[in-house]
Order: structure tokens, then C-alpha cells, then sequence
């Protein structure tokens, strides 16, 4: 089996700034990543496969909805140790965060938020212990980018609703015991609903052949003629932006996460540089390839300090939309950076599952347009400077 001998990048000495707490919540994480994760995911990945044990292990240590109240599961941990745990399991692959960010962030905060006491106490405790698997569905078909848009529709009937349409490229949608998803009515309402596997109308299907996240479960949430009872209908709004907001804390998560990859590539590039050689002497003495470890550990040190400034901002609930938006744009688009050094660095070997690199950088192509695309999100920046925006 491979062993995982990562050290983490710290140039800035940002460990200093972090409590006791955020430092054992992060040890933790990393050494159940070193210990569970590196020595299989490359052949796990290598097969299109997800290990389906690893929902039970994450659930050990604490990985589905830390954030949330000790009652309904949780460890009331803060968001920057929130952080550094997605920082930790995305380094060791994209899909132990995606499973853990969507079943905390998303599926056990909005059920927690908007769902009355009967379903917190029905559902956050089995989640939390990974006895049963949720996922969250707002892209669909023909509107990813552009949500406000969405043709998943629902209406209104005595018993309760009626659900018709589909949700598109929905982490764990193949495998999940229940559904959150966002429809819209004929009054520009939206709805959040929350929907059971044996729900009839409701049918899963799975993307095959995916060059991207190939170690999580993707797939596809349909709906014809789903009947739910008024009690499943979480939340309802007019205001596009409370729709919006829900996926805050998935995109912080993707910041955080695209780092852990941008650490794990460096670290593997700098190892690789003191070992390999060539015209007698190591790689690490070319100036060249110091350039790209110089360049590569500044950037990492520039988003390191950003996303602990963001999760300070979230421990306040002092962050904003935009602030969020630019974190997790400029922490995938230094992450790509970094990884395509990294393969650059490792030559011929960068391409073989013997290094992470290569997974990554596929991952990272997901990245890019998953949780909102880099040019909306720079338009989102964009919108906020100006006062003038580009799209709706």
C-alpha cells in the first residue's frame, strides 16, 4: 500500500493563528486521510468506483454536520475548523468532500434552518451517523449558471404537491436516501422540498464515464408527477437571493478544499524535486523549477490567509455573498495553477497514479464550474465593485 508522508505548507506561520481546537479537528482528519484514503483512492479512482465504506468512517470522525448543535448530531465546531477538516478530505480526494460538505453544509444545515422539529429529529441524527445519505438538487439539464431559470416546477394540490422535472450533475444522487431540491411555482415562488427514495415518481439515474470526480457518485434526480405532503416543503420564497444564500457554505467548503489540493500538489512537486535527477544533480537546484515552487507556495500562502479570513467573517456571520464567491474562485484558480506545475515538475511520472497530481487536476477541472462557474463568479465580483451588473 502507498504511504502518505504529506507535510503541510505553512510559510506564513498561519498554524500560529489557529486554536487548539481547529488544530486537533485538522490532525484528526489528516491522519484518517493518510491512514483510510491514500493507501486506495487511486485505484478506487482508477475504476470509477466509491468506496462505499467510507460514509460510515467519516461519520466516526465527525464529518457529517459538525457545524450543527450536539442534539441533533453535530460538535458545534467553528467554520474554520470546518475548513480545515474540508481542506484535509479533499486532499485526499474531491469526493470526501463533496459527500461531507453536502450532507453538512447543505442537506443537515438547511433541514436544521427551515425543517420544524418533527423532521430535525427524523433525519439529522441518522444523517449525522451516516445511516442515511442525502443530496441536494438546484442545476438541472438546461440551467446550471442560471438557477433563477429553472423548470423544475411545482403546484399546489389539497393533499399537499406535485413535483415534475429533473436536477443534473448531483453528488450522491445515485445512492441517496433523500433529496433536497429547489422547484419553482407559476407565482416565481421557490420552493425547497424535501423528498424519501421510496417516493413514488421519483427515479435516480447515474453519470458513467466521467473523467472528473470518478471517486464520487453523481448522477441525476428525476421527478414525474412526485406527490409529497405539505409538511415536506421546508421553505418557500419569492427572493431569488434566499435561494442563493443556501449555498454559501458549500462554495466556503469548496475554497477550503480546492487549498488542500493546491498543498497536497506542492508538497508532492517539492519532494519529487529533491529526489529526482538529472545532468547529475537534483531537479530542485534548476532555477526553473524553483521559479514554479516559489511561485506555487506564495499563491497557496495568498489563499491560505484569505480563507482563514473567511472563516472568521463566518463565525461572526459577518461574510457575504461576494466575499465568498471570490474565495472559492481564486482558490480553484490557484489550485489549477498549482497542480498543472506540480505535473510539470514530476515529468512523466505527474501522469501515472504513482503521484496524485493527475486525479487532481481532473478533479479541479470539475471544480471549475462546480458550485458556480469562474466567469459568473467573476462577474459576481465584478457586480459588486461596479454596482452594474453583468448578467441577471
Amino acid at each position: 500500500m502507498k504511504k502518505d508522508n504529506f507535510n503541510s505548507p505553512d510559510y506564513y506561520l498561519i498554524d500560529k493563528l489557529l486554536s487548539e481546537e481547529n488544530l486537533l479537528i485538522r490532525g484528526i482528519t489528516r491522519d484518517w486521510v493518510k491512514s483510510n484514503v491514500s493507501p486506495i483512492i487511486e485505484e478506487a479512482v482508477q475504476k470509477d468506483k466509491f468506496p462505499i465504506h467510507f460514509i460510515k468512517s467519516l461519520s466516526e470522525i465527525g464529518a457529517f454536520g459538525p457545524i450543527l448543535p450536539e442534539k441533533y448530531g453535530g460538535a458545534e465546531i467553528d467554520y474554520i475548523s470546518y475548513g480545515l477538516m474540508m481542506q484535509e478530505l479533499e486532499r485526499g480526494d474531491s469526493s470526501l468532500r463533496v459527500l461531507s460538505s453536502i450532507q453538512s453544509g447543505l442537506i443537515m444545515k438547511l433541514i436544521y434552518e427551515y425543517g420544524n422539529e418533527n423532521l430535525k429529529t427524523r433525519y439529522l441524527m441518522k444523517l449525522s451517523k451516516g445511516e442515511i445519505v442525502g443530496s441536494f438538487g438546484m442545476s438541472e439539464p438546461n440551467h446550471g449558471s442560471d438557477p433563477n431559470s429553472m423548470s423544475t416546477r411545482f403546484y399546489s394540490t389539497n393533499e399537499g404537491y406535485v413535483i415534475n422535472g429533473s436536477k443534473l450533475w448531483i453528488g450522491q444522487a445515485p445512492i441517496c436516501d433523500l433529496a433536497l431540491i429547489w422547484a419553482k411555482n407559476n407565482k416565481n415562488e421557490f420552493g425547497l422540498f424535501l423528498i424519501e427514495r421510496n417516493t413514488n415518481g421519483f427515479e435516480t439515474s447515474k453519470i458513467e464515464n466521467k473523467w472528473g470526480f470518478r471517486g464520487s457518485e453523481t448522477g441525476e434526480l428525476i421527478f414525474n408527477d412526485l406527490k409529497i405532503k405539505k409538511d415536506n416543503l421546508l421553505f418557500l420564497t419569492k427572493k431569488f437571493e434566499e435561494v442563493l444564500k443556501c449555498l454559501n457554505i458549500g462554495r466556503y467548503a469548496v475554497s477550503w478544499g480546492a487549498l488542500g489540493i493546491a498543498m497536497d500538489c506542492y508538497d508532492c512537486a517539492l519532494k519529487y524535486s529533491n529526489e529526482r535527477k538529472q545532468f547529475g544533480k537534483k531537479i530542485a537546484s534548476f532555477q526553473l523549477v524553483q521559479k514554479k515552487l516559489a511561485e506555487m507556495i506564495t499563491e497557496i500562502t495568498k489563499v491560505q490567509l484569505m480563507v482563514w479570513r473567511l472563516g472568521l467573517l463566518f463565525n461572526k456571520n459577518q461574510e457575504t455573498y461576494e466575499q465568498v464567491s471570490m474565495a472559492k474562485r481564486s482558490s480553484v484558480k490557484m489550485a489549477s495553477k498549482v497542480a498543472r506545475d506540480a505535473r510539470s515538475i514530476l515529468g512523466g511520472m505527474g501522469i501515472t497514479s504513482e503521484y496524485p497530481v493527475m486525479r487532481h487536476i481532473l478533479n479541479l477541472e470539475v471544480l471549475a464550474t462546480y458550485q458556480g462557474t469562474e466567469e459568473i463568479h467573476t462577474l459576481i465580483t465584478g457586480r459588486s465593485i461596479t454596482g452594474i451588473s453583468a448578467f441577471k
